[in-house]
């Protein structure tokens, strides 16, 4: 018996477009949105997004599109 257990990715995105602090949260509630998403940290300083998500619902392409909504620019980052 196989059970359907939902698998956590855990993603980084390197952003860019930030000019102030309140990007953060209109990030972090954009990508929060998504069905699939646990957890969204942005990190100012350093324009990196760390996303928790269940990859079967929702892919990296998906996180990227919805910076993209919020008006930045998001690339996968390996750190």
């Amino acid at each position: 018996m196989t059970t359907n257990t939902p698998t956590t990715t855990h993603t980084m995105l390197r952003a860019e477009g930030f000019s102030c602090p309140s990007c953060v949260k209109k990030i972090e509630k954009q990508v929060g949105r998504l069905k699939g998403v646990e957890n969204v940290k942005v990190h100012f300083a350093s324009a990196r997004i760390e996303v928790d998500h269940d990859e079967s619902t929702t892919s990296v392409d998906d996180i990227v599109a919805a910076v993209a909504k919020a008006g930045y620019t998001a690339t996968p980052s390996a750190f």
